[in-house]
């Protein structure tokens, strides 16, 4: 008894021994931002490594590193971090706990990473990564290898790190099950990249945005990550896992892309992407497809042009299922499904903001291929939908609009619309005969196209209003009794910047009045012709300007033309009383 009592508590210490973790200070490394500390680290991975496997300390300290590093498999190279750490929009925060500086690679790609993961089961954890030869200034930014690298391993980690100013941060290659996890920064090029992962890698918590970066929207740099850095992307992986993820300022929030090696399936939930022109952009995706559930998405903060989720044509049978997910900010189109071969579903999901362009562009822009839309919310904006000639199949069922869902369906019987919201306004044929559009009052987008948002009418004094601006040509959708000829009277603001001699309202190309030729408010009337349709269509025409190019610290970078408060329509023997065409409802 004895015996086996004195071996249990020698093999214990012994595990406590084994276990006991092994510190770069040891080897020599000093920690004073100026000493190279490459040899003792390595020095004290390896022998790490030799004992078969452990933790190697990093204590607080800034470590330069003029070479690169190899984590061998079952060790772990760990600073003082347990959360991941964090710093403001400062091109030079202060540095605290464990930090690493990367001299290496400078301007060489396919130069070897900053840090290899070189086995499985190795381990980053706990500490900063900075890059001090980087600067703001220079754009295109320098481009470096991966910060951390792995490939032909398993179960290897990045945990509570942050990388500061990584060109490409992290890069996972012919590897399974890695994790990671609480990582932040704000990688230029390239956040997480993943290839030929075929076994349930995850990531989890991790949050790309301008740490480290005195950000604002017009700074060089900061448009060049908004236009071609990439926050996520996803190759080759199979039963990829992402929760709870965050991307601020990048081209493309999540990417899903083709190599060689085939493309991507997985499970997305709660992820988010913030001033991103492509918050998901889906280039290719494998048949299981994307789940893709609680998003938030927002597109590139000034920009006319960006799309919440664009399924390309390139995507060869892919689906793509969005659930229970939000869609605001500067959007031209929330979703684009392009590809001919593949399906989307949305389900669940809230549509706030689309059209910022005021080019005419639906929340849900269905051109090729196969798409459900079901118990779906839309904000104030028409249309909601829009189906194009060549769709296959069109399934809008369930969803509610402000003022009714509008669908826009050129795809005939392939497209089945049913127990979506109806609008409030009844139109009868004495609602026809002569009506008023409030502009920019709600209600209002069944009648208009191309027109920016609604905003008080401030340049009327007589009585309080909205109003809208259009473009250099936006659109009047109005409907008609065919056969009547009405009197149209038109409210607007014409500033100085939209006068030209050709500026008026206009029936296709014949000018029904013309606009005033000075600046100021005024009442236009004009007489439209009978028509041969139950809708015409009316086009008001003028310079269009921006505000920021013609006044001084205005930061408007909007097409406006002229503010329109009211279009009355009244036929002749028209009753008195005059349908509120926003609201459905009689106004004596």
């Amino acid at each position: 008894m004895y015996k086996r009592l004195i071996i249990g508590i020698l093999s214990s210490i012994n595990c406590v021994i084994m276990a006991a973790p092994w510190t770069v200070v040891e080897y020599g490394a000093i920690g004073d931002g100026k000493t190279d500390a490459t040899a003792a680290f390595q020095k004290a991975l390896d022998t790490a490594a030799q004992a078969g496997g452990g933790v190697v300390d990093v204590p607080s300290g800034e470590y330069r590193i003029n070479g690169f590093l190899l984590i061998p498999g079952g060790v772990t190279l760990q600073g003082t971090y347990r959360t991941p750490p964090t710093s403001d929009h400062e091109a030079r925060p202060r540095m605290d706990g464990s930090v690493l500086q990367a001299y290496s690679g400078r301007g060489k790609p396919e130069a070897a990473p900053f840090i290899r993961l070189n086995g499985s089961n190795a381990v980053l954890m706990g500490v900063v990564i900075t890059y001090p030869e980087w600067k703001q200034a220079d754009v295109p930014p320098v481009a470096y290898p991966p910060t951390v690298f792995a490939d032909y391993t398993t179960n290897t980690a990045v945990v509570d790190c942050l990388f500061l100013n990584s060109y490409a941060a992290i890069h996972f290659q012919n590897a399974a099950r890695y994790l990671v996890r609480n990582v932040y920064g704000y990688p230029s090029y390239r956040g997480f990249y993943t290839d030929n992962c075929g076994d349930i890698g995850r990531v989890e918590n991790c949050h790309f945005w301008p740490f480290g970066v005195a950000y604002k929207p017009d700074d060089p740099f900061c448009q060049w990550v908004n236009t071609h850095g990439v926050a996520f992307e996803f190759a080759r992986t199979d039963w990829q896992y992402v929760l709870n993820t965050f991307c601020f300022g990048y081209g493309v929030g999540y990417k899903f892309s083709e190599t060689k090696n085939g493309s991507c399936n997985g499970n997305f939930v709660g992820i988010g992407a913030d001033s991103c022109r492509r918050p998901i952009l889906v280039e290719q995706a494998q048949s299981p497809g994307l789940l893709i559930t609680n998003a938030e998405l927002v597109g590139r903060w000034g920009s006319t042009d960006s799309v919440g989720i664009e399924v390309a044509p390139s995507v060869k049978g892919g689906k793509v299922s969005v659930s229970n997910s939000a869609f605001w900010g500067p959007l031209d189109k929330c979703i684009w499904q392009r590809s001919a071969a593949s399906q989307v579903t949305v389900i669940g999901s809230n549509f706030c903001n689309w059209d910022n362009g005021s080019t005419g562009s639906a929340a849900i822009e269905i051109a090729a291929g196969k798409a459900i839309v079901q118990g779906n919310t839309f904000a104030d904006g028409e249309p909601h939908v829009r189906v194009a000639a060549g769709v296959e199949s069109a399934i809008i069922i369930g969803n509610q609009a402000t003022a009714g869902l509008v669908v826009d369906n050129q795809a005939g019987a392939r497209t089945q619309v049913l127990a979506n919201e109806l609008s409030p306004v009844v139109w009868t044929k004495d609602a026809k005969l002569h009506y008023r559009v409030d502009v920019g009052a709600p209600g209002d987008r069944a009648l208009v196209r191309k027109w920016h948002a609604q905003e008080a009418g401030g340049e009327w004094t007589d009585r309080p209003g909205t109003k809208r601006w259009s473009g250099a040509e936006s659109l009047l959708l109005l409907p008609v009794v065919k056969g009547r000829t009405y009197t149209l009277t038109l409210e607007l603001f014409m500033p100085v910047y939209a006068l030209s001699p050709d500026a008026g309202l206009y029936l296709g190309e014949r000018r029904l009045a013309a606009f005033p030729d000075q600046a100021g408010t005024a009442v236009i009337t004009a007489t439209v012709p009978a028509a041969k349709t139950e809708q015409i269509v009316l086009t008001v025409r003028c310079q269009g300007w921006c505000p920021k190019d013609l006044m001084p610290g205005n930061l408007d970078t909007r097409v406006l033309g002229v503010g329109v408060r009211s279009v009355t329509l009244r036929a002749k023997r028209a009753p008195k009383s005059v349908f509120d065409a926003c609201r459905g409802t009689w106004q004596e």
